[in-house]
């Protein structure tokens, strides 16, 4: 592969990963907001003892763990990325000697 199409896929990974790693500092904050919300469910659930607060507890919940298997998988794309950064790297400095 040429060496301007290896720095040109090097720059397009690289504005992906901050978009990335942007979109996952967002979803920690989105799960632990939410995570407080099911807590809080949770605890009124208990207190109140109702078929509507569980009903209201469980649907927080399911809202929490939606947004912690989004985070996941941002994380998961992101060490894809950096795998893929790490190859292209190899292959730069591969050619380089």
């Amino acid at each position: 592969m040429p060496r301007s199409a290896l720095e040109r896929r090097l720059f397009e990974n690289n504005d992906r990963l901050k978009r990335l790693r942007a979109d996952l500092s967002v979803a920690r904050e989105q799960v632990a907001f939410l995570d407080a919300e099911a807590d809080d469910a949770r605890l009124r659930a208990l207190v109140s003892e109702t078929p509507i607060t569980d009903a209201e507890a469980r649907e927080a919940q399911r809202h929490a763990d939606a947004q912690r298997q989004q985070l996941e998988q941002l994380a998961g794309s992101i060490a894809e990325l950096e795998r893929e950064q790490d190859a292209l790297l190899d292959r730069m400095t591969a050619e380089l000697t």
